[in-house]
């Protein structure tokens, strides 16, 4: 597995597991559990959750699925904006580790900004951090204009990545926030790479993909880590599904089918506010 530094020196994988719509109905909780131990036998072990997912539910699923086997799971989660106070962040937290039956979180984020000041989320993070109970922390869903707000923060450049809506049909954040992140050297977590399938009926990715023999949805995925300091959590709830975007780390694009999708897809000219879904 490939890896990016992050600026505390820990790495964060490039390919991972997303979670979001996970743990919202029973009937799925085994398939989706099966789903994640098999991402997690093929090298996958960069899992993404939140507390907002399920009211919990898909942190009590990724409980039960690395259950005896912690060590091999990079774990990110994040905290509601309205609980990004000091006290309220640390509450959420400890909540969200009894959920995952963990006594850490690798990477623990701040969702999108809410009315809680940067600065308050921060000493939160930092105690956090202090006691172990997350190693580093992170934001989500922030334009380059409140990511720069946040790093100017008290501690706030030791931040571990902005997670952001990316892929092939959301381009923006390639103009200003991509640039930033790597002028501070912050990697860009990619959320719904493949655009919650939507991507898969395009004829052109359809055509690209043919040519080396992959889906369409390994090719999305396989364009977003193509992108230098950016990994990707595509959710798949089945072990197939898994299986399907664990092999997107092999297909390496060539110039032309980069000059193809980008006809298709063409990248940003100017500013474009930040998306999310």
């Amino acid at each position: 597995m490939r890896e990016l530094t992050m600026r505390s020196g820990n790495r964060i994988p490039v390919l991972g597991q997303g979670t979001w719509g996970m743990g919202e109905r029973r009937a799925e909780r085994d398939t989706e559990i099966a789903a994640l131990r098999h991402g997690l036998d093929l090298g996958l072990g960069l899992i993404d959750t939140a507390e907002m997912y399920g009211d919990g539910g898909a942190e009590e699923v990724i409980g039960a699925a690395i259950e005896g086997r912690r060590d091999e799971v990079f774990l990110v989660s994040k905290v509601f904006p309205h609980n990004a106070g000091e006290r309220d962040a640390i509450a959420a937290c400890e909540r969200s580790l009894s959920r995952l039956g963990t006594d850490r979180i690798d990477l623990y984020l701040l969702h999108w900004r809410g009315n809680v000041p940067f600065a308050e989320t921060l000493e939160a993070f930092t105690r956090l951090r202090a006691e172990g109970k997350i190693r580093d922390f992170g934001v989500s869903n922030l334009d380059a204009g409140d990511l720069a707000e946040f790093w100017a923060q008290d501690g706030g450049d030791e931040i571990g990545t902005d997670q952001v809506l990316y892929n092939l049909s959301r381009r923006g954040p390639e103009f200003d926030l991509l640039p930033w992140c790597r002028e501070h050297g912050v990697p860009v977590m990619a959320y719904s790479p493949i655009e919650q399938g939507r991507l898969l009926g395009s004829a052109v990715l359809s055509r690209v993909a043919g040519r080396h023999g992959v889906t369409p949805a390994q090719l999305a995925v396989a364009w977003v880590l193509h992108q230098p300091g950016v990994c990707a959590i595509p959710k798949a709830a089945n072990p197939a599904h898994v299986a399907e975007n664990a092999a997107a780390l092999d297909l390496e694009l060539t110039p032309d089918d980069l000059a193809e999708l980008d006809a298709e897809f063409p990248p940003p000219s100017a500013p474009v506010p930040l998306e999310i879904l």
